[in-house]
């Protein structure tokens, strides 16, 4: 449920609304806006009876909310959440382009691709240097090494810096140099890794489970927030299928959905989605005309010889074209709505 306060509410009369959900044996959750403050109210088993709040003083109204999750949807917050990493505005007007190695390789291999992100006009760097693998006998990265020269390159070339933690061991020491930390795929549901993300100070980007649905995926968001880290970005990296011709299915129509249900912001991966070089441009065009507020490209400059993922990585030549194309097609989609 969602308790509305009134415009001239006090802080008094917050205060009582808070403890009376409090003495029901709910959570209260403040949530500020622009011009009048709501509460949610959390952890309740089955449906809340709002006799119990439509008559304190300071309250406009009172809101059933209709889906599982709470802090992440519409509901609670209509207007959308805006992150800010530096620079960088995620989830505002302007289309956020993440590019980089699927893993960091060497300390020359990341400073020559950071170099071409940032002439190609790229707003954030990624990198892997915890790689879960689906064999023991890939490569898994250079841990805190791989680390270190993500920061180099971000010192060297203004660009904040993304990266994925794997389990708990490791999240204290990717805290410290990432921008963004992102849980991965196979994470998705780790929940003590997303409670742990949850405590963060830093932006958490969630990428989508192989086979989760949007509701699934918004749900273990809702674990991050409700640990008290509001700065969520939400990463489509397709699903799981069928089809052989490609790596994942990307699903476009999350997009839209997600942005409908939710206020966080959401990015998609069509690298990881597509597995083939030649599908990801058409993809990523696509991902800017459904209004994605991101994008993130796997690059290498000599992907022939990169230890992961260097079929499905661009060209710098290639990512450079394709960030003007999508900005291009961002801008056509989003003043059509307007």
């Amino acid at each position: 449920m969602l308790i509305v306060m009134n415009r001239d509410a006090t802080k008094e009369q917050l205060d009582a609304v808070i403890r009376t959900v409090e003495l029901q044996g709910y959570t209260a959750h403040p949530i500020p806006g622009g011009d009048r403050t709501s509460i949610g109210v959390l952890y309740n088993q089955g449906a809340v009876d709002d006799a119990l709040f439509r008559t304190l003083p300071g309250v406009k109204e009172t809101i059933a909310v209709t889906k599982p999750y709470k802090l992440v949807s519409r509901e609670f917050h209509p207007s959308d959440t805006v992150i800010h990493v530096g620079e960088v505005v995620i989830g505002g007007e302007q289309l956020v382009i993440i590019g980089g190695p699927c893993a960091v390789e060497s300390e020359e291999q990341v400073m020559t691709i950071a170099k071409h992100v940032k002439i190609a006009g790229g707003d954030i760097l990624r990198g892997g240097a915890f790689k879960p693998r689906t064999s023991p006998y890939a490569f898994h990265g250079l841990g805190e090494e791989g680390l270190k020269i993500l920061a180099k390159a971000k010192a060297a070339f203004g660009l904040p810096i993304v990266t994925e933690v794997m389990d708990l061991d490791c999240f204290d020491m990717v805290e410290d140099y990432a921008d963004i930390i992102q849980i991965g795929t196979r994470n998705m549901q780790n929940f003590s890794l997303l409670r742990r993300a949850g405590h963060a100070g830093k932006p958490i980007l969630l990428k989508r489970g192989m086979s989760a649905t949007v509701d699934e995926w918004l749900m273990a968001a809702e674990y991050i927030m409700t640990e008290g880290n509001p700065d969520v970005i939400l990463c489509e990296r397709g699903v799981r299928t069928f089809v052989k011709h490609s790596r994942n299915t990307l699903d476009l129509s999350a997009v839209p959905v997600v942005r409908r249900e939710s206020h966080l912001p959401i990015i998609v991966d069509p690298s990881h989605a597509a597995g083939y070089r030649d599908q990801v441009m058409p993809l990523a065009r696509a991902a800017a005309a459904v209004s994605a507020h991101g994008l993130m490209i796997e690059v290498h400059h000599a992907p022939e010889s990169a230890r992961c993922d260097g079929g499905q990585s661009l060209l710098p030549d290639q990512f450079e074209i394709l960030c003007r194309q999508m900005r291009a097609i961002f801008d056509v989609s989003t003043s059509t709505k307007s």
